[in-house]
């Protein structure tokens, strides 16, 4: 037999076997601690997409929400297992007639607690089989501080111990300018120390919405999270989006990447979220950024969070989940094994919320002598 034909009949037998072997995500209890070191995740034959989704919005702006069941659907049939479970903080008024922010210019978009009692109701009502739920908090005014605390507490009385998590909160978002947002004014973040305070006591991270600035000022308003991270050094924070927007997807790759860099070296307690599919339409994908960007997730794999940013509006279905999934997962199957683990696999997530939990390690490489790898 010709040793071409032979050595590739053999890549093709042993990627048949590891295909018998498993073409799908494991399920919870292949994440916990005592699981043999054995069950390891393969990269060639399971998926390449995050089984955790930090950034899920299961309330939408206005209008009627995907049942809470059917989200959890979308999560077990995808491979996720485990979600942040987000409301929105800020609603559109219950007689609007839209369903996103965006289509209503000039309506106000008011914080509220609804949809953090939407969620929580809804967890009861409906506890998942097979997965992970941490509850977020997502009403916070972060222009209003001295109405948080009054906010938590009143959480704490109606779900004790149900909130682990706050966000996604405002600290500037461009595209609710015209729904009445304004960004957080420099002042008022000094006033956040009471609530901050107890979140750093309890160990409840906050996820921050912080955009970097607009195509014409691409970081006009970078010196507010500086300020933030700043005054609040032991404070778990994730900023979302890594600073970026709609409205700023053309700031070079090499300047954003020193910008995160140097932020998350300067600050021990950051990590960052990379959620919403204009990240990977606008930065990731291009084929001049992308390997920029793999570095990057590799230098720093233990401070990065996956997430899809999916909003469970009634004109949204599975496939529009799995789709989200797919795209804001794609560079993930560049990134080395290591930084897989990490983000993809949920290392970080069990490790910033002290979850028992465990990332499953990743399977070696499959090799045949005088082949290429299987990946």
């Amino acid at each position: 037999m010709n040793h071409l034909r032979f050595s590739g009949l053999l890549v093709v037998a042993a990627a048949a076997a590891l295909s018998a072997c498993s073409q799908a995500t494991p399920g919870l209890d292949a994440f916990r601690p005592a699981t043999p070191a054995a069950a390891c995740y393969d990269r060639a034959t399971q998926p390449q997409t995050a089984v955790v989704d930090t950034h899920l919005h299961f309330r939408p702006f206005g209008g009627v929400a995907v049942p809470f069941d059917e989200v959890m659907g979308y999560l077990r049939d995808t491979g996720v297992r485990f979600v942040n479970v987000y409301g929105i903080g800020q609603m559109l008024p219950v007689d609007s007639p839209c369903t996103y922010y965006l289509d209503c210019p000039g309506t106000p978009v008011i914080p509220t607690l609804k949809n953090d009692f939407a969620n929580a109701n809804s967890l009861l009502a409906n506890p998942p089989d097979g997965i992970h739920v941490t509850l977020s908090m997502t009403f916070p005014d972060l222009a209003r501080p001295e109405t948080v605390l009054a906010g938590i507490e009143l959480l704490d009385t109606e779900y004790p111990g149900m909130f682990r998590w706050m966000g996604e909160v405002n600290l500037v978002k461009q595209a609710l300018f015209p729904n009445g947002h304004e960004p957080v004014p420099h002042g008022v973040i000094a006033e956040w120390a009471p609530f901050m305070t107890v979140l750093r006591e309890r160990g409840i991270p906050i996820a921050i919405h912080s955009d970097l600035g607009s195509e014409e000022e691409p970081t006009r308003y970078l010196p507010l999270m500086q300020a933030v991270l700043d005054r609040y050094p032991d404070n778990r924070i994730v900023w979302m989006h890594m600073g970026l927007s709609r409205e700023l997807t053309t700031l070079p790759a090499a300047e954003h990447i020193a910008m995160m860099s140097a932020m998350l070296d300067r600050h021990p307690n950051l990590m960052l979220d990379i959620t919403w599919r204009v990240i990977d339409d606008s930065y990731f994908s291009r084929a001049d950024y992308q390997p920029l960007y793999v570095d990057f997730l590799n230098e720093y794999s233990e401070r990065i969070l996956p997430g899809t940013d999916f909003l469970a509006s009634s004109d949204k279905d599975f496939e529009v989940y799995k789709s989200e999934l797919e795209v804001t997962s794609r560079i993930l199957a560049f990134v080395n094994d290591e930084a897989f683990r990490n983000i993809a696999l949920g290392g970080n997530y069990f490790r910033l919320l002290g979850l028992d939990y465990e990332a499953p390690r990743v399977c070696p490489t499959v090799r045949v002598t005088g082949v290429s790898p299987l990946r």
